[in-house]
């Protein structure tokens, strides 16, 4: 019997949680209203009491964090190649120029010490980004900031529940955008959330949000900032009050997922795993790295023989530099080695909670059973 296919990721949404939706959509109310403002609610008390408004995406959270930051057009935004396009584009959109620096080779997160390197005095904000889940060092990135009088926006968009030192991502520091992407570590399908400072800061995020209308006594409104359109629904929110209480759940489970990779995956492939460091991150996506130099085929062979055995994988992400935006800007490749070494080869497999360890064993036999035929002979 031909197993089921096993997708690179799945959400985990029970009964109660649909439920709740239906409840939704007969109430009538089915835009943002009573689910956001609970859910926003839930969110602040996860993020130790700081407010938090919630998106329409992740990408929304980045582009307002920016606005909120000060972040203006002849501006310079430092962040790294490694990372989905938009942690990019939204700087781009501002108008102002994405400085990229090179990642560390063995966390595969931005290197520090070269983004302070890349400061000039029009570098308003630095954009780390928790690449599959693994916490930037939080210590160094704010004494980074402090030292240079730079705002931070953390592109959190996949460490949602991941630790720094013993705290929460969100619970601290400047401004954090998560994304609730139908893959991330929980989902309102589409959504994001935005982690403020303070109720000012608040304020002026639920007006830039919402077409900057700020409504008055007697029906009456004003405005006074050119808002976009980005505020959640209730049906989205009401899918996130019911993940939200599963996060810890959810990721425990992922790490258990991410030993046994650990311990089944064949290391004499010469594939490189990633950081072993469940202390910072809540595994978000488990990636080797292929081993191109040692292939006489090619990533994309390797991804079609996965699909043809029944497994889904992914590339989370190519190095965005190498992009036709990117390399009108002026950049191109060689630029940044280490990202585009990792971006060349990174591979996406199958890690959510409802896998069981047979199936991230099987998952294992198919990488050996599909990359080794490509590999080269190695002469002793």
């Amino acid at each position: 019997m031909t197993a089921p296919f096993l997708p690179f990721t799945r959400p985990t949404l029970d009964e109660e949680t649909i439920a709740g939706v239906v409840e939704v959509l007969r109430s009538g109310w089915i835009t943002s209203g009573p689910q956001v403002q609970r859910f926003e609610a839930q969110l602040s008390e996860f993020c130790g009491g700081r407010p938090v408004r919630v998106m329409n995406s992740g990408t929304g959270a980045l582009e307002l964090a920016l606005e909120l930051a000060g972040v203006k057009p002849g501006d310079e935004v430092i962040t790294t190649p490694l990372t989905w396009v938009a942690t990019a584009n939204v700087i781009v959109r501002a108008g102002a120029r994405p400085v990229l620096v090179d990642v560390d080779p063995r966390t595969r997160l931005i290197d520090l010490d070269r983004a302070e390197a890349a400061i000039t005095p029009r570098t308003k904000a630095i954009i780390p980004v928790d690449l599959a889940g693994l916490a930037v060092d939080r210590d160094r990135l704010y004494d980074l900031a402090r030292r240079r009088g730079l705002r931070v926006i953390e592109d959190a968009a996949q460490s949602m529940g991941t630790r720094w030192q013993g705290k929460r991502i969100g619970s601290f520091g400047d401004l954090v955008c998560f994304s609730f992407h139908a893959n991330k570590n929980i989902t309102t399908t589409e959504g994001g959330a935005l982690v403020l400072n303070d109720a000012a800061e608040a304020r002026r995020c639920e007006l830039l949000r919402l077409q900057g209308v700020e409504r008055l006594a007697d029906g009456e409104q004003e405005v006074e900032v050119a808002g976009a359109k980005l505020n959640m629904t209730d049906v989205a929110a009401r899918i996130g009050l019911g993940q939200l209480p599963r996060l810890d759940e959810f990721n425990a489970r992922r790490a258990v997922l991410a030993r046994r990779y650990f311990e089944r995956f064949d290391v004499s492939l010469g594939c490189d795993l990633p950081p072993d460091e469940d202390a910072h991150t809540n595994w978000h996506m488990f990636q080797p790295v292929l081993p191109l130099d040692r292939m006489t085929g090619t990533r994309g062979d390797f991804l079609r023989g996965m699909q043809a055995i029944g497994i889904g994988t992914g590339v989370h992400y190519p190095a965005l530099h190498l992009f036709k935006l990117y390399r009108g800007m002026g950049y191109g490749p060689g630029d940044f080695p280490h990202a585009e070494r990792i971006g060349a080869g990174i591979v996406t497999l199958p890690l959510f909670p409802t896998m069981t360890e047979a199936d991230v064993d099987r998952v294992c036999t198919g990488v050996r059973d599909i990359l080794r035929p490509l590999l080269r002979p190695v002469h002793r």
